[in-house]
């Protein structure tokens, strides 16, 4: 019974009697079958990459965006139900507002990082909530220099180099694990990052997507940043050519 939930899976209070919390579980099963999201931490920032997958053709590209801006040195990137990932952007926000009125400097990415891991644990405590369906990555770049982080519905906190989460995570993190990413620069992630992005993505099962770039670093001033046009453009038109080599290949 325990392996497969029935009647521990009601509540988040609730432990099986293998040690299991089934909602917290199923939190992360709603990120698993969210679009991809990637972010990667090179020498000079951090770099965002998001697969938005688009659900009808007259949705404005722009909205329901998966990357946001946390504070002016900090990014968010969100995987898994978008509406629980944009309360915790907005709690990220309140989190960085108060902490630069109380010390008067910018907020660190480790300490934003555990206050938010923080808030969403307290939503696995407690059987009149429920758990955070979602997964985020905070990046920046701050006095100690590009930091990454990834928070989990579980409200574990972790930092990375190179971090991937979405149902493309297994094939990313096998790409992420290929570079050489201390001595890449955030020009360079950007092209590797829409690469990723595009060699995860199975035309078969999902509809199509917009890929969302972001970036952090010393090229933006250390402000939070989508990536422009001009760049962004070069780099799907690159990460395209990759897999239709990498398909013609596999022929």
């Amino acid at each position: 019974m325990a392996s497969i939930g029935t009647g521990y899976d009601l509540s988040s209070t609730t432990y099986s009697p293998d040690g299991r919390i089934f909602q917290v579980e199923y939190a992360h099963k709603a990120v698993e079958n969210s679009g991809t999201a990637i972010a990667l931490r090179v020498k000079d920032g951090v770099v965002f990459a998001v697969e938005k997958i688009v659900v009808s053709k007259m949705l404005e590209p722009t909205s329901n965006r998966r990357i946001h801006t946390v504070d002016s040195h900090i990014g968010m990137a969100i995987s898994g139900l978008v509406a629980d990932g944009r309360q915790l952007v907005n709690r990220g926000r309140s989190e960085a507002t108060q902490y630069r009125d109380f010390y008067g400097i910018p907020i660190t990415g480790k300490v934003l990082a555990e206050r938010i891991s923080n808030f969403i644990q307290v939503y696995t405590l407690y059987g009149v909530v429920r758990p955070f369906g979602c997964a985020v990555l905070v990046g920046c770049v701050d006095k100690k220099g590009p930091q990454l982080y990834m928070v989990d519905p579980s409200g574990s906190c972790y930092g990375y180099y190179g971090c991937a989460i979405g149902k493309g995570t297994r094939a990313a993190k096998t790409e992420l694990e290929k570079l050489d990413l201390a001595n890449m620069t955030a020009r360079e992630a950007v092209k590797q990052a829409a690469r990723i992005i595009y060699s995860v993505h199975d035309d078969v099962k999902d509809k199509s997507f917009v890929l969302e770039l972001s970036w952090v670093c010393e090229e933006t001033k250390n402000l939070h940043q989508f990536v422009p046009d001009e760049l962004k453009a070069a780099a799907e038109e690159e990460a395209k050519a990759a897999k239709d080599r990498e398909e013609s290949g596999g022929d």
